[in-house]
């Protein structure tokens, strides 16, 4: 009796890419193939350079750390269409702004938000914790308090491979100038 001859290393990468529902790093699809992590890595950017030349309906893109097939942008509408039945899923601006504070300020606790943001957001925090794009992280040594970071998931959604890819908010911030500017003297 022989053994099943086993699919090609490429076959297996695209199978298990197409199960998992997160980015997976090449280290653990090398060990899941058996292969060399070079080889496997290799195989990827081979993979996702095809898959861009023959303008498949998705891509191969390493975010967050790992390794993921994504619907291609500009297929987005049929996608939407098709999943959402025609409801859109978004987030607020009161979500997006607390998300803001937690991506650059974490870990913090709600009160922080709650402070910076200058209204409550518990609302706001149990959606963001229920969407899977902040989670709890300790508490405060001070206060006692939860204190909230982003998840991979956040990472995955934006398209970044880390927090630090995050524009700067230095321009966004006012000159120390016109803060003194409104102190009284």
């Amino acid at each position: 009796m022989t053994e099943p001859e086993l699919p090609p290393l490429r076959a297996a990468l695209e199978a298990v890419l197409l199960v998992t529902d997160q980015p997976v790093p090449a280290v653990t699809l090398a060990q899941v193939v058996e292969r060399p992590t070079e080889e496997v890595e290799q195989t990827l950017r081979e993979l996702a350079g095809e898959y861009d030349e023959q303008g498949r309906g998705f891509e191969l893109r390493t975010v967050a750390g790992g390794w993921r097939l994504y619907t291609r942008a500009d297929c987005a509408p049929y996608v939407e269409r098709f999943v959402l039945d025609g409801q859109q899923a978004r987030l607020t601006q009161a979500a997006l702004e607390t998300l803001a504070v937690v991506a650059y300020r974490q870990p913090v606790s709600r009160a922080r938000i709650s402070a910076i943001r200058g209204v409550n957001v518990d609302g706001v925090v149990r959606t963001l914790v229920a969407r899977g794009l902040i989670t709890e992280a300790g508490q405060d040594e001070d206060t006692g308090g939860l204190l909230y970071r982003t998840t991979p998931l956040l990472l995955e959604r934006l398209g970044l491979q880390s927090l630090e890819e995050l524009p700067s908010l230095a321009p966004y911030l006012p000159e120390l100038s016109e803060l003194d500017a409104g102190q009284p003297s």
